[in-house]
């Protein structure tokens, strides 16, 4: 079992790892997309460029290593299919292949439930949009979403897997502590805004 679950986290860490905004900018002729807005590698700064089809490539892209990680893993049981997505959304947040500097994690975090539990993942999409639609800041539509979607989980039956999402909370939460501090400060970007 032990050697089933490091094969799942290296698996996981290394699909989570591929930095699909980056790639994306930088095949579009874009340069590197952290050199803008909030500097991160993730969708809503690809959105910043003002490219919208890259910004949903790169939402789909992230959020599908999430998810693949999980699906391929827990072939070999739950637990490794737990462990890799829990790898995967590391990965994102710390690449081997960008000095350990990645993303927030937000979509990866998405494509990782929506693999634990597509309902908890209805349920993470339907918090995120209520709340941009009302303050049109996407740091705390995810921050909002990432409180509610372990608390889907444990409803849903499933002990371990919200478990594992709400060390994934967390981490998102202190992912955004800048974001916070702009909240705060009533200096946040909004959704759309080029960097």
């Amino acid at each position: 079992m032990t050697t089933t679950i490091l094969i799942a986290l290296a698996f996981g860490y290394l699909l989570g790892s591929v930095p699909f905004g980056l790639l994306l900018t930088r095949a579009a002729g874009l340069g590197d997309v952290r050199k803008i807005g909030s500097g991160n590698i993730g969708a809503t700064n690809v959105l910043r460029t003002g490219n919208k089809g890259l910004a949903a490539a790169t939402l789909l892209l992230d959020a599908l290593k999430g998810a693949l990680a999980v699906l391929v893993a827990q072939r070999w049981g739950v637990e490794a299919g737990i462990a890799a997505g829990f790898a995967a959304f590391l990965g994102h947040l710390f690449p081997v292949w960008l000095g350990f500097k990645g993303g927030k994690g937000v979509a990866t975090y998405l494509g990782v439930l929506a693999a634990f539990a597509w309902q908890a993942a209805l349920v993470f999409a339907a918090v995120w949009l209520a709340v941009a639609i009302l303050t049109r800041y996407s740091s705390l539509s995810a921050l909002v979403a990432a409180v509610v979607s372990p608390l889907a989980l444990h409803f849903l039956g499933l002990p371990l897997h919200a478990a594992a999402l709400a060390v994934m909370s967390i981490i998102v939460v202190v992912k955004h502590h800048a974001n916070i501090s702009r909240l705060l400060a009533g200096t946040e970007s909004k959704i759309g805004r080029k960097g």
